[in-house]
């Protein structure tokens, strides 16, 4: 436990503010994991570890539940204990675009599998924990190895249309994804379980008190010092480690000094407060996701990708753009007095190997708008888009639907009220990515 003569008021709360920004994303994945995997009472429960859960519909406004939803695809997820043994995913041969990332805890992703990465052919791939130290089967396409001992898997197959058929095919596809423990793929005995942990129950205020400490020590103890963690991560663990946060799951604040609680809570309030400011400064969200090596330490990305959406893709799978203020520089834009356009020149739509689009969300909660046409996105899939007389493409960003019919076929449906677009391109060009293609401007009318 804290020892106020050894580490001094300034330390405490500059390493709880680092720790608060550090295990944002950690905690966020709990929150997912706890009502997906432990809390059998949640409406989202799929059943525990090793069960994947399907989504079969487009989101609408009343999925609340999700944030910054992408209805190009359809997400297939499930979550991994790997403290035991190792996993297989077995995908099936086809010609969807489909993308399935292994999410750490906190975020990251240690692996990608799917039409960019590799192929469009069947194919069973090994995810195996930081504690194994066997040899992989015979029969596997790849192997990925992760630095925690429980990820988020998270897939995505391209949604073609929304008839009751489309919808079907999808779910034909779905359906052959598969999870098997690796001594179900191999044929061998099972492994001795991991002993059970006492999860500790999920409440959304921890996020705002010091008991977010008392998870993020708890979490860390799947989360062990490895190699090639950044020095970044080990400093912080050996300062959180100087506050009685190790990895246990012992850390009591209730047997805090007076003194040192308020430099906690104190510590705990400056990270909200530099996650805000982050936040209200973003100006794309193209960078924001990818590997352990690309962004491991940048502890304050992480938890902006974490508040926005905290299973998002890397750039080179996909690139996110982000309209978050208009070419006056009003931040957030607003629909409820202005309308606005975004407009592509000639031969200038976003490169794109497989799709793109682009959705309007509700600020500040980040969800779809309710519309007339139930249209949340526009982009490659739109059918009955109208050309510019130059070949150009006009989009109309704009609560109320426009009178002019071609104006009408373009519409992007915007809240009345503060919005943002983002950008997806799936399979982004090189010109995207080194940023010679740059999305054009948000423009008032």
């Amino acid at each position: 436990m804290v020892n106020p003569a050894l580490v001094d008021p300034a330390t405490i709360r500059a390493t709880v503010a680092e720790a608060w920004i550090r295990g944002h994303p950690l905690l966020r994945t709990y929150r997912a994991l706890y009502a997906q995997a432990l809390d059998d009472a949640d409406p989202g429960y799929v059943g525990g570890f090793g069960v994947f859960r399907h989504t079969a519909r487009p989101a609408t406004p009343a999925d609340t539940g999700a944030v910054t939803p992408d209805n190009d695809t359809l997400p297939s997820q499930a979550w991994l204990d790997l403290r035991a043994e190792p996993w297989v995913l077995s995908v099936p041969a086809q010609d969807r675009y489909h993308v399935f990332a292994v999410h750490e805890l906190d975020a990251l992703h240690a692996g990608l599998i799917g039409s960019r990465t590799t192929g469009q052919d069947a194919g069973n791939y090994l995810v195996a924990g930081p504690d194994w130290q066997g040899e992989p089967p015979p029969g596997l396409k790849g192997v990925i190895r992760t630095a925690t001992r429980l990820v988020a898997l998270v897939g995505h197959t391209r949604l073609t249309g929304t008839t009751p058929a489309d919808l079907a095919a999808l779910r034909a596809v779905q359906e052959q994804y598969r999870l098997r423990p690796l001594h179900e793929y191999a044929g061998t005995p099972a492994p001795a379980p991991a002993p059970e942990p006492v999860w500790p129950v999920w409440r959304d205020e921890v996020l705002e008190s010091v008991e977010f400490l008392t998870f993020l020590d708890f979490l860390l103890g799947f989360f062990p010092l490895t190699d090639g963690l950044p020095p970044a991560e080990t400093g912080l663990r050996g300062r959180l480690t100087d506050l009685g946060i190790d990895g246990r799951g012992e850390f009591e604040p209730a047997v805090l000094p007076l003194e040192v609680r308020a430099e906690f809570d104190r510590g705990i309030a400056d990270g909200r407060a530099r996650l805000t400011r982050a936040l209200a400064e973003l100006r794309d969200s193209a960078q924001l996701f990818g590997t352990r090596e690309q962004l491991g330490a940048d502890f304050l990305r992480q938890a902006v990708a974490a508040e926005l959406g905290p299973y998002g893709l890397p750039a080179e799978e996909v690139w996110y753009g982000r309209w978050a203020a208009d070419s006056e520089g009003r931040r957030p834009p607003n629909a409820s007095d202005r309308d606005h356009v975004i407009r592509f020149a000639p031969d200038a739509l976003p490169p794109a190997r497989f799709f793109w689009s682009a959705t309007v969300y509700a600020l500040p909660d980040h969800r779809l708008v309710d519309n007339t046409l139930d249209r949340y996105s526009v982009g490659g899939h739109t059918p009955g888009l109208v050309r510019d007389a130059d070949g150009g493409l006009t989009l109309y960003v704009q609560h109320k639907r426009p009178a002019n019919a071609d104006h009408s076929a373009n519409w992007l449906p915007a809240p009345d009220g503060p919005f943002a677009v983002v950008l997806r391109i799936h399979g982004p060009e090189a010109s995207v990515l080194d940023g010679r293609w740059q999305p054009p401007p948000l423009t008032p009318r």
